[in-house]
């Protein structure tokens, strides 16, 4: 019964329709017979009315057969009247045919005015409502350009038309012979007036359609608009799109339409001041935000760009990507590729003092919240003591400049990730009050659209196997930006930053990460499967927050917070710690981490942070095995500098005591 009510549910449109044409057809054949008999052509014979009955069902199966009730009418194109045509004509020709076999006595003429009369309803029925739903659409619609009247820009006119969320009112193209020619309508302009043209006609995106011109190109047209505050989005061709075979990640306008915002302009001056000119250097180069760094930091002419990563292949990847960039985009700027830990200060001491390193941006470290959850000492060692590593080696070093690529995460943090980072700003903080030589500043923003480990990848892999897709909860929300925001935010704030200052980007509205699903579901061109919708294609699934997760998350700490040059970054003033305290907590910690003393990283993690409020027991998965192993955990011998060192129980006490008995150093 169930099976039977949903198909009835599928099929209730078809059904109508036909009914609606069957009626039209017999007013079609009444009108035409009270045409040909001057108001006296009712049916008063069993042959006509059986003439009619035999015309009305083989139209029937004449419809269904040429495809009238599979075409959605809103979509409707020139095939669909070409069957309507077809149709009409094929029960003309029934109804002369009936006409004769049933000796109605139909006259010749009604076949004609039948057929005439047909055609009018059936098709101007479905014509006209098309035009009403398309007229409807136009109101919501974002007014859109489109940069590009060649064969792409063509192929995107038409899949907008359909669309329910741009309406084409203006072609740009380079070509002078397509200026001042109109496409369905719409002139194309030439790109010398664009501006003009964008305000009159109140135009809110451009649609670059250029899949066939150089790189180079495209960079620049995009550039040139973007600087001028015009939103542009780059859309790639069909070609392009069958070859990425789903790859939807890869096109940059899905990110920003999911972003619910328009993308944050750089300013060039505030970028021009960190680098041009000067030796730069990246750690994490080969990381989602540091490769992205490194792509934009080649673009401003520095003296040097020197790329720093643990990862092998990473940073084989950026490195050959970076030489392809310099040869396309004719780019004289010398790139280095060091393979490197940031936890090796000898080595990072090595890098800035062989090239006399101005500007460091660093981006070394581990993101992913349930990975750092089970891996604790790893990750403190990473993200705190290797951001400590290379302030002190840039202090001796005399680096003009530090920037840290810090996360919301750090915000009241529920995750061993998040207090990681925090640590590593209230680092910074102390450094950047301490010493002059370098300046010191932090750069915090929300998750990244695309980047690894993020939900859009994620997402999509689970799309294009079929679904489900995972949401750990209905309520999560978090701030987004896109990859290109993020690295120019970075480098805006390194000119603008002093003596440990954190420097936020205004995100706009948090987004629900379950909108985020079903509108990537909607754009790679399924339906969401729900109660609503029982034979949708893919399926959202609620999986359950994660270890370290929370539903919110949060950008401050307080609420001081104040302007900068830039009118979306907003530069905020932070609860800092004492330097002895710190320092205290630092020679603590780097015992902790040698002995592998998870409780103890633990535990210094909650003295140093404020708001840290893990919602789990430790989840480090060698700690965990060796308490079901029986271990003593309590006792772990482990070699140091020649010297056994063995951690002791730690019972309600804050602080580490050291077995050497040093003063903790910086």
């Amino acid at each position: 019964m169930k099976r039977f009510y949903r198909a009835a549910q599928k099929n209730y449109k078809p059904v109508l329709m036909l009914c609606y044409d069957l009626l039209i057809l017999t007013a079609a054949f009444l009108l035409a017979m009270n045409i040909r008999f001057n108001g006296a052509g009712l049916i008063t014979q069993p042959a006509m009315a059986l003439c009619l009955g035999m015309t009305l069902v083989s139209s029937s199966f004449i419809f269904l057969r040429l495809g009238l009730y599979r075409t959605v009418i809103r979509y409707m194109g020139q095939q669909a009247l070409v069957a309507v045509l077809q149709g009409v004509t094929a029960s003309a020709v029934v109804l002369a045919v009936a006409s004769y076999l049933t000796y109605a006595g139909v006259p010749r003429s009604v076949p004609v005015i039948y057929w005439c009369f047909a055609l009018i309803a059936v098709g101007g029925s479905r014509w006209l409502v098309r035009i009403y739903y398309q007229m409807a659409l136009e109101i919501h619609k974002t007014r859109v350009a489109i940069y590009g009247a060649g064969t792409a820009g063509l192929q995107l006119y038409k899949g907008l038309i359909h669309g329910e969320m741009y309406k084409t009112v203006a072609f740009f193209d380079d070509n002078a012979s397509k200026q001042n020619t109109l496409i369905d309508g719409v002139l194309v302009y030439s790109p010398s007036n664009i501006h003009e043209v964008i305000a009159e006609r109140d135009i809110s995106e451009v649609l670059l359609a250029m899949p066939g011109v150089p790189k180079l190109r495209r960079r620049e047209i995009t550039r040139n608009l973007r600087e001028r505050g015009v939103v542009v989005k780059v859309i790639p061709g069909m070609e392009e799109l069958v070859d990425s075979a789903g790859r939807v990640s890869d096109i940059s306008q899905i990110y920003e339409n999911i972003l619910g915002r328009a993308p944050v302009e750089p300013q060039k001056e505030l970028i021009s001041a960190s680098i041009a000119g000067k030796v730069v250097l990246v750690t994490g180069a080969g990381g989602s935000i540091g490769s992205e760094l490194c792509r934009q930091i080649v673009q401003w002419e520095p003296a040097k760009l020197i790329m720093l990563e643990a990862s092998e292949f990473s940073l084989y990847q950026i490195e050959r990507e970076l030489r392809q960039q310099k040869l396309d985009e004719n780019l004289l700027v010398e790139v280095t590729a060091l393979l490197g830990d940031v936890r090796n200060r000898a080595r990072v001491m090595e890098v800035l003092q062989s090239f006399q390193v101005h500007t460091i941006y660093h981006a070394a470290a581990y993101k992913h919240v349930p990975m750092v959850e089970q891996n604790v000492v790893v990750g403190a060692e990473n993200n705190v003591l290797g951001t400590l590593a290379v302030l002190e080696a840039a202090e001796v070093s005399g680096v003009e400049q530090f920037v840290l690529v810090s996360t919301d995460k750090a915000v009241r943090p529920t995750n061993v990730m998040g207090a990681t980072k925090r640590l590593a700003e209230l680092i910074c903080q102390d450094f950047g009050r301490r010493f002059g030589r370098t300046r010191v500043c932090m750069v915090r923003f929300g998750n990244v659209l695309g980047s690894s480990g993020s939900v859009i990848p994620l997402f999509t892999d689970q799309i294009n196997a079929g679904g489900p897709v995972t949401v750990t909860h209905p309520k999560v929300t978090r701030f987004f930006m896109t990859i290109p925001e993020a690295a120019q935010l970075v480098l805006q704030a390194g000119s603008m930053g002093r003596n440990g200052e954190v420097f936020v980007l205004d995100m706009g509205e948090p987004v629900r990460i379950l909108d985020i699903a079903r509108r990537l579901i909607q754009i790679m061109g399924h339906t969401v499967r729900d109660e609503a919708n029982p034979d949708g294609d893919i399926e959202i699934q609620i999986s359950g927050l994660r270890p370290g997760e929370k539903l919110y998350e949060e950008l401050l700490l307080g609420d001081k917070v104040s302007g900068t040059d830039h009118p979306m970054i907003m530069r905020a003033e932070e609860e800092r710690l004492s330097s002895e305290k710190l320092q205290l907590i630092i020679g603590d910690l780097k015992e902790a981490c040698v002995r592998q003393d998870c409780e103890a990283v633990h535990r210094l993690l909650l003295a140093s942070v404020k708001d840290y409020a893990p919602k789990q027991d430790l989840l480090d998965v060698v700690w965990s095995q060796m308490l079901e192993e029986g271990g003593d955990t309590r006792r772990l011998p482990v070699l140091t500098e020649g010297a056994e060192v063995t951690r002791l129980a730690i019972a309600g006490r804050s602080k580490v005591q050291r077995l050497t008995g040093e003063t903790p150093q910086m």
